[in-house]
């Protein structure tokens, strides 16, 4: 018996699962259209047509947010309001056709790294050598390597080799350094030569990379000491530096950490799932939370149809069931997910309060897996629910809320600030050195995957240009 009773509840629990799993990923826009598809393909499903809070189910019968539901328990608070609010109301018409707005964010088109390279080159060209460029240039693999030599690169188009070479040599020093080498080993050594040009290197660092990258990968520094007759301190402090600074493979500076770049296009945020404001304007007052339901109607299975099913035929009657439980299952999965996200972002909000308000800087470190153990849900509901969300801050602009989760913001807003400030172009080094001072404790290679993040050129390829007041 209990074999029975396990088969009849699962599958309808697993649906319920999958199908909540499935809502909650959605963007309003998204959500819009599976609720219009669920409306025109199953008649036990209805919209009532009549405006009702979507939180509290009360009657609205004046335009705005809802009375109740927007203002909070306790004005004193610094806990957020968070509500369920339908979409032509969630903003001013006019403020989406707003033209004078500055700090509405555009995101820029995304460019693979060969056309990231070539445009940094391009002053540096020769008309008769941006043929060769580009062909070298489509001949790196994901990291930032070439896959064919310099002599079939000559042979192929013709051009001799030491010509191919100083191309070569131009598309290394671009960022990220090392791009277009044959090797790791080039690599390692042209990032080398540049942090030389900038200071001081460890005398062993060159040696090592050039003859004895095997051993020091397995951390045989007694054998390397007494090879090159140096005390083991001064091979343990080359290899520390070759560690921090160098990166074998140039690309994954540019594309992050993961080998390959990552699939999913930056986006343009147009119209926001999530709004916040100040209420009544007032920043020293709690934050009001508006998630966007694309609906102004209700949402309910049609009371009828129960008794349409009791009229019909024994042959239509299971199709007609069929179309009720959906219906239901629908209604419910659509209250699990708004319930959901009205949980995550009372959380992530009261968090976050500073960064919203005050700007990037003040972002603090949480994550998936740590909100999740708060909520009690599992990991991949907090990802479900913040991925492809936008947010409206109370300053207008529109950000991913998934930068919430974002630990690194913090550090690239003050590398951004330093850069900006910036009167002599600032190695990456000497970035770090600044970062430190501000408390921040990171190594040169990761000031270098920040900087391209932010599409910062490294220090040579940077201009500063000095204002005339």
């Amino acid at each position: 018996m209990f074999q029975v009773q396990r088969q009849s509840i699962r599958p309808l629990t697993t649906a319920h699962l999958a199908q909540t799993m499935t809502l909650l990923s959605l963007t309003a826009d998204e959500l819009k259209q599976e609720i219009d598809s669920e409306l025109a393909s199953n008649p036990a499903l209805e919209m009532v047509e009549e405006r009702r809070c979507p939180t509290c189910h009360r009657l609205l019968t004046e335009p705005g947010k809802c009375p109740i539901c927007s203002l909070p328990s306790n004005i004193e608070s610094d806990e957020p309001v968070v509500f369920l609010s339908p979409r032509e109301e969630f903003i001013p018409q006019k403020d989406y056709i707003d033209t004078e707005i500055d700090d509405e964010p555009f995101a820029p088109a995304t460019e693979d790294l060969p056309t990231y390279v070539l445009r940094q080159i391009a002053p540096d060209l020769k008309p008769e050598q941006r043929g060769l460029a580009a062909f070298l240039l489509t001949h790196l693999d994901e990291d930032g390597l070439l896959t064919t030599s310099l002599m079939d690169v000559a042979r192929y188009t013709h051009v001799a080799l030491s010509e191919v070479e100083k191309v070569q040599h131009i598309i290394q020093l671009a960022d990220p350094i090392g791009v277009g080498s044959c090797t790791t080993t080039d690599a390692l050594l042209v990032q080398l030569r540049v942090l030389a040009d900038a200071g001081e290197i460890p005398e062993l660092a060159e040696t090592l990379v050039m003859e004895c990258m095997d051993q020091l990968s397995h951390h045989q520094y007694s054998d390397l000491a007494h090879r090159y007759n140096v005390p083991v301190r001064k091979v343990s402090e080359a290899a520390k530096f070759i560690a921090e600074n160098l990166n074998p493979f140039p690309a994954r500076s540019h594309w992050g950490d993961i080998r390959q770049p990552a699939d999913e296009q930056i986006q343009v945020y147009h119209q926001p799932d999530i709004l916040i404001s100040y209420l009544n304007d007032d920043p020293t007052r709690p934050l009001v939370v508006e998630i966007i339901m694309p609906i102004s109607g209700t949402l309910q299975v049609n009371p009828l149809f129960k008794q349409a099913i009791r009229q019909a035929s024994e042959d239509a009657k299971p199709d007609l069931k069929q179309d009720l439980e959906k219906a239901s299952l629908f209604v419910k999965c659509l209250q699990q997910r708004n319930h959901t996200m009205e949980r995550l972002l009372m959380r992530v909000v009261g968090m976050q309060r500073d960064y919203i308000i005050k700007g990037e800087k003040y972002i603090k470190p949480v994550t998936r897996a740590q909100l999740s153990r708060e909520l009690e849900v599992h990991e991949s509901t907090i990802s479900r629910a913040v991925a492809n969300k936008a947010v409206q801050l109370p300053n207008k602009r529109i950000v991913p809320l998934s930068s919430f989760f974002d630990r690194s913001l913090n550090i690239r807003s003050e590398l951004k600030e330093i850069i900006e400030k910036e009167v002599k172009p600032y190695s990456d080094s000497d970035l770090v050195e600044i970062l430190g001072q501000r408390g921040y404790d990171v190594a040169r290679r990761t000031v270098a995957k920040y900087r391209a993040i932010e599409g910062i050129l490294p220090a040579h390829l940077r201009k500063v240009t000095t204002k005339v007041t």
